[in-house]
């Protein structure tokens, strides 16, 4: 698995856990925007990632997602909605194990041309682009997506619209 986007400097932590918040990012036509990430040193070891990263300093969750969306993703123009999941993750990438608490936050927007220029020097090396998925293709995807459960999750978000409290998904240990 991914640090997903991790950035190198030391992020904010409670209890040994990275705080991360990360977007579902949906355009006009329901379709998420993820990223696709690889070990630094071995493109061949890839999936795909909804943009975010760590919290910095003393930013919130929510300022922390604004800022990695642009630098991730170039956009600016969007509005955070609610919380829509959260998830406690373990996973090794670049050489060492990043255990982290992630918050999902949901996001819309108009804009679809992505820009990447805010990357950090170890992103640069692992993500290799960005992509926007229909529910369906999501679905009967067969690359590697985190979280595992994605696809269902969005179809619900898509039918049901945001759970009324974030929905505590699954710890995933890889």
């Amino acid at each position: 698995m991914s640090a997903e986007a991790v950035g190198e400097g030391q992020d904010s932590s409670e209890g040994g856990l990275r705080k991360v918040a990360r977007v579902v990012l949906l355009d006009p036509q329901d379709r998420i925007l993820l990223l696709h990430g690889h070990e630094p040193d071995d493109p061949a070891d890839d999936w795909w990632f909804t943009p975010g990263g760590g919290v910095e300093g003393d930013e919130t969750r929510e300022q922390a997602a604004l800022r990695e969306l642009m630098e991730e993703t170039g956009i600016t123009e969007v509005e955070l909605g609610p919380v829509l999941w959260r998830r406690k993750c373990s996973f090794p990438f670049a050489g060492r194990r990043w255990d982290q608490d992630e918050w999902y936050y949901l996001a819309r927007t108009d804009r679809t041309e992505i820009a990447a220029a805010g990357l950090t020097e170890l992103e640069r090396r692992s993500v290799a682009g960005a992509r926007w998925w229909t529910c369906r293709e999501l679905t009967r995807a067969h690359e590697t997506v985190y979280p595992t459960r994605l696809a269902g999750l969005l179809r619900t978000l898509l039918d049901e619209g945001p759970p009324a409290r974030p929905v505590i998904l699954d710890p995933e240990i890889v």
